[in-house]
């Protein structure tokens, strides 16, 4: 942002002004429109991040404002729309949360998939009942090399395919969709690069970049294997929205906040 700021020469609070209103506007827009939405198989995860600073430097009395924050996703493995994602904490209360908004928004029964996150078997089973065929990836890690434990994921062992409600055909038990699209949440976003000083400073304005991002991401880039955005594919959209479109949204929405 302060690079965009010196680029176009403006204040940063001018920039800080139009993300905030730009996210507001794409996720009121996102949670009018994306209703209804027909779909086979839905997968979902969960990336982490942390805003202000990290969980063991947070100072006291910014508990409920900064550190380790975890936000949901879930995408249609065919049409590679994300219907939905929620920003709080992984527990319980935002995994119903989540599953809850997830289940509004669609219009028929679905393959659900999860990885082994318990909190998500309540969850699911509160939103849906038995409307739905729901199956777990539960992986399997060993022990990570104690040289490479902090930067290095464990070595992967096996992931097991674990049927929980209705009848999932178990070829589609999986979650590489979902992951990849969390791939591109990080290549994308500035705030959710790893070991760099570019992460949010506030959480209000982290759920504001995530909601322009994914504005942009299902109606204005076109998606590499469909040819086509995500929003088309999924027929919640008839055009390709240009950025210059997208940014009109936040015309009419009024300035709420000045700090990044």
């Amino acid at each position: 942002m302060r690079s965009i700021s010196r680029v176009v020469g403006v204040s940063i609070n001018t920039v800080t002004k139009l993300l905030v209103r730009a996210g507001e506007a794409c996720a009121a827009y996102h949670n009018e429109t994306v209703r209804n939405v027909e779909a086979r198989r839905i997968q979902c995860d969960e990336i982490w991040s942390f805003v202000y600073a990290k969980q063991k430097n947070v100072p006291k009395g910014m508990e409920d404002e900064a550190g380790t924050v975890w936000t949901w996703t879930a995408i249609d493995a065919d049409t590679k729309l994300v219907p939905c994602w929620h920003v709080g904490s992984r527990n319980l209360e935002d995994a119903t949360s989540f599953i809850s908004d997830l289940a509004s928004r669609l219009s028929n029964r679905v393959q659900l998939t999860t990885d082994g996150y318990r909190p998500y078997l309540e969850a699911i089973n509160s939103a849906f009942g038995n409307d739905i065929d729901y199956a777990r990836l539960v992986k399997i890690y060993g022990a990570a090399p104690e040289q490479q434990r902090r930067y290095s994921p464990s070595e992967f062992v096996e992931a097991k395919r674990v049927p929980v409600t209705g009848d999932p055909d178990e070829n589609y038990i999986s979650t590489s969709f979902v992951e990849r699209q969390n791939l591109t949440m990080r290549m994308s976003m500035r705030r959710f690069t790893r070991l760099t000083n570019g992460f949010s400073k506030k959480l209000a304005n982290h759920m504001h970049a995530i909601s322009l991002h994914y504005m942009y991401y299902n109606f204005g880039r076109v998606h590499g294997s469909l040819k086509t955005t995500p929003a088309i594919k999924a027929g919640v959209t008839e055009h390709v929205w240009s950025l210059e479109e997208i940014a009109t949204l936040a015309d009419n929405c009024p300035i709420t906040a000045n700090s990044n």
